[in-house]
């Protein structure tokens, strides 16, 4: 009598699905990035030509997002205007995140008395809208491009101070971190080695997230006269200029739109990922 030995059923190697929105995300954002670095590699108009005689020109072959009131071609002025944007909205991000880095590592490692004077200054920041508080900056510091990443920087580190204390305070009682302690590590060795490195690695996909969101807080700012001044080619000032010729011009205002919207959904989807793909990477 023989035996059939049975091989063990292979497992089917894992198929990487192609998301179309992911690369689509991809792609818009790295011609975002080029129009921010190399502007001319883009279009060779200049973005400040005033041509009287092209106003109002809708969009055509010569002028692919038509031109606005003074005849400047909106599509040229869009991409020079991406390096303003993305500038405000990686600066406001790079600020929030500072601010919050500092504030919740304290209130983690400062002991009972920081925890509680760190929680008292979130509670009176999360007491105002984060735009609300880039107003008043700006109320007490003037308008400009500076002035509005400052302020919506400011906005928005309470978000990350509060979700930074959570993540520290978890880490400092883990027991890996007691072991570090336990080996005789020094303070500030097991600090710099063990708990920050455990506390920022999610922040990467927050930050990318958080870039969408500054340039939404910093078109709405310019849209309101507070951030950028025209005539900068700054997609929320170009959005507010262009809406008194909603009526018969609606491309001056429907393609900053537009911009922004895909700027903010590209940074989100891509920050997902990224969270996704860190989660995956932990489990």
């Amino acid at each position: 009598m023989t035996t059939a030995l049975t091989a063990p059923a292979q497992a089917e190697p894992r198929v990487r699905r192609i998301r179309p929105g992911l690369i689509a995300a991809g792609v818009f954002l790295a011609l975002v990035v080029l129009a921010a670095l190399a502007p001319g590699l883009l279009t060779t108009y200049a973005p400040d030509a005033i041509r009287p005689a092209d106003f109002f020109q809708p969009p055509s072959a010569a002028h692919w997002f038509g031109t606005d009131q003074n005849g400047r071609d909106v599509y040229t002025r869009l991409v020079h205007g991406a390096g303003q944007s993305l500038l405000i909205g990686l600066g406001a991000t790079a600020i929030s995140l500072t601010l919050g880095i500092t504030l919740g590592l304290t209130a983690a490692l400062g002991g009972r008395r920081a925890d509680f004077a760190v929680g008292r200054v979130l509670e009176v920041l999360f007491a105002f809208p984060g735009l609300l508080l880039a107003l008043l900056f700006i109320a007490v510091f003037g308008t400009g491009a500076v002035t509005a990443a400052v302020a919506v920087g400011i906005g928005e580190a309470a978000g990350y101070a509060r979700l930074i204390r959570a993540q520290a305070t978890t880490v400092v009682r883990s027991g890996y971190v007691e072991a570090a302690r336990g080996l005789g590590h020094p303070p500030l060795r097991v600090v710099r080695r063990t708990v920050l490195p455990n506390v920022l690695r999610p922040l990467a996909a927050l930050a990318t997230l958080g870039i969408g969101q500054s340039v939404v807080w910093a078109s709405s700012l310019s849209f309101l006269g507070l951030g950028a001044q025209p005539p900068a080619a700054e997609w929320g000032a170009m959005l507010a200029d262009g809406r008194t010729f909603l009526q018969y011009a609606w491309w001056t205002s429907f393609f900053p739109g537009l911009f922004i919207v895909l700027t903010t959904l590209s940074t989100t989807v891509l920050g997902r990922r990224l969270q996704a793909w860190l989660d995956a990477r932990s489990s």
